[in-house]
């Protein structure tokens, strides 16, 4: 008899529908609070709030229990090739994201500024929406007559390219401690990886209140402001996720879960930091320095 490999079917789950509720609530708090269609009292953020709260509450649940379904030696191979394929296509969907708004970011760059400069057949447009407008990128003027100043690359972007370039380094030296089951190391290098992600956020909330207060550059301050908060703030968001996940795979480790043969929640981590890691590289080149 032709013997078949064992595949685990995961139970009913509430998860998904509680993540559901929490995007929503993030979605619907971020839009009052950008908007001001809030009250006086300021719900919006109460409600933006309230959607990361559910969010991490239902990250917390939900890895819980998959770790518990790991550690209980219910998975197979299949399952971990399923895993595999499910974070490769995760990925592949985040490149496509990103790729959306860097998209919005040249078309605005390439073709929308020249045209309301009056570049190729639309002098006419120029003189009827905005005589005294320059096609010179970064935009730092509305139609309104707002004016912002640009966030340079110095300082606090270059340093902060330098932190998620340390942090690849340091997340590599990890993954291969991990195929040698050198767990000392692997506690070592993580532990910097997490500091370093962490130590990015940070430095990130810095430039923003130097943004607001210093620069007079906000989400309001045209379409410079818009899509350098946007690309930068998303990005911001997956460094998050990405720290957290890291976090989780490190306090496994001093758990004692992971070894050589079976780690790939920590590949899984690594893969995503990767990416934030080269994402930043683009946003470092496309926003700040050209």
């Amino acid at each position: 008899m032709e013997k078949y490999e064992h595949y685990y079917v995961p139970e009913q789950s509430h998860w998904p529908i509680v993540g559901a509720v929490a995007m929503f609530l993030i979605a619907m708090g971020a839009g009052l609070t950008v908007m001001q269609l809030s009250s006086e009292a300021g719900y919006g953020q109460y409600v933006l709030y309230t959607g990361f709260a559910i969010l991490f509450y239902m990250l917390f649940g939900w890895i819980k229990n998959v770790i518990h379904e790991s550690q209980t030696g219910l998975y197979s191979a299949q399952m971990d090739r399923s895993f595999r394929q499910g974070m490769s296509w995760f990925i592949f969907s985040e490149v496509m994201f990103f790729c959306a708004f860097f998209g919005a970011l040249f078309y605005a760059r390439i073709l929308s500024v020249p045209w309301l400069g009056g570049a190729g057949n639309n002098a006419m447009t120029n003189e009827v929406l905005w005589p005294t407008f320059e096609a010179v990128w970064p935009l730092l003027s509305t139609p309104a007559g707002e004016t912002t100043q640009a966030m340079g690359w110095q300082g606090l972007p270059l340093i902060n390219t330098l932190i998620l370039l340390s942090s690849s380094v340091t997340i590599h030296f990890a993954h291969v401690a991990m195929e040698q089951d050198q767990r000392a190391k692997i506690k070592l290098f993580l532990g910097a990886t997490v500091l370093l992600g962490s130590v990015f956020l940070a430095l990130q909330v810095v430039e923003y209140m130097h943004a607001y207060k210093d620069l007079d550059l906000t989400l309001q301050a045209g379409i410079y402001g818009n899509t350098f908060f946007m690309l930068t703030g998303f990005h911001g968001m997956h460094v998050t996720l990405g720290t957290i996940l890291l976090l989780i795979v490190l306090l496994r480790i001093f758990k004692g879960h992971l070894n050589s043969k079976q780690h790939f929640a920590f590949q899984a981590a690594a893969w995503y930091w990767h990416f934030v890691d080269v994402v930043w590289l683009c946003l470092f080149v496309f926003v700040y320095v050209l």
